[in-house]
């Protein structure tokens, strides 16, 4: 029997791209098919029902119709717009970011419904508590990302035991090296270890984060320094394993600083 012509899905969108002269090349994250790449014909005519159904960091229900070489957008349905979020620069920069993230480690006909609700999640803390974060604590939504980006992608870091020795990790300061897998004691340093110091702080924030949900994750009180290092090992771990440079990341850096006051002497 052959495969059914059409089907319906849940999906995130994370972009797009103009196609010919009316229409959009959409890049989807679906709850049950993985990363989808598919066609909305006339999208881009002021006329078309799919008109503000496909902008990106929205939540859509859709009906697709498998084609020769890509499969066709026939309906659309917003199910979460997250229209506050996209009403401010920093909070929908943070939202292109998780969106880079999962276009980069979400793969296509490879379905991981935990990463489609982790994204889901963040985004709605992250527009609930735009404009009311302190600046140490705002991109703690991101931290937790990150962290849990790399758990449901199999890439979990090891926090506990020595990644070389195997010995249970003591309350103190070690080294981090995301290409051998995580945490090691300050005995061991395997010749191709990237290795950077890793705080104690910075390691109790970690393994809180391996056991917390992101709305209590979020009220952790971060000072500045601490919130530097967790950004520093997590976005660095995660471009790691991406193997390319995440793009809005730079733009975002570049707001954060727009956003310190000025120091006058």
């Amino acid at each position: 029997m052959a495969p059914p012509r059409t089907y319906r899905c849940e999906a995130i969108i994370l972009g797009y791209t103009p196609l010919g002269e009316a229409d959009l090349l959409v890049t989807m994250y679906t709850r049950d098919q993985g990363k989808v790449r598919a066609v909305g014909k006339g999208a881009r005519r002021s006329s078309s029902k799919l008109v503000g159904h496909l902008e990106p960091l929205t939540v859509v229900k859709m009906s697709l119709a498998h084609g020769r070489n890509m499969d066709v957008i026939s309906q659309a349905e917003v199910t979460q717009s997250f229209a506050e979020l996209k009403e401010d620069l920093t909070a929908i920069t943070k939202g292109q970011y998780l969106a880079e993230l999962v276009d980069g480690f979400g793969a296509e006909a490879n379905p991981n419904p935990g990463l489609f609700q982790l994204m889901i999640d963040c985004l709605r803390v992250i527009e609930a508590t735009k404009g009311r974060e302190s600046e140490s604590a705002s991109d703690m939504p991101l931290r937790f990302f990150e962290f849990h980006l790399l758990q449901v992608s199999g890439l979990m870091p090891e926090l506990y035991n020595c990644v070389e020795c195997r010995q249970e990790l003591e309350p103190d300061a070690h080294r981090f090296s995301p290409n051998v897998g995580g945490t090691l004691c300050l005995d061991c340093s395997p010749d191709d270890a990237h290795l950077r110091p890793l705080s104690l702080r910075a390691l109790k924030v970690l393994r809180l984060l391996d056991r917390s949900g992101i709305v209590e994750a979020c009220k952790l009180p971060v000072d500045a320094g601490l919130a530097d290092e967790l950004k520093s090992l997590l976005s660095n771990t995660v471009a790691y394993w991406l193997g390319k440079e995440i793009r809005s990341n730079s733009f975002l850096e570049r707001l954060h600083k727009e956003s310190q006051p000025e120091v006058y002497i």
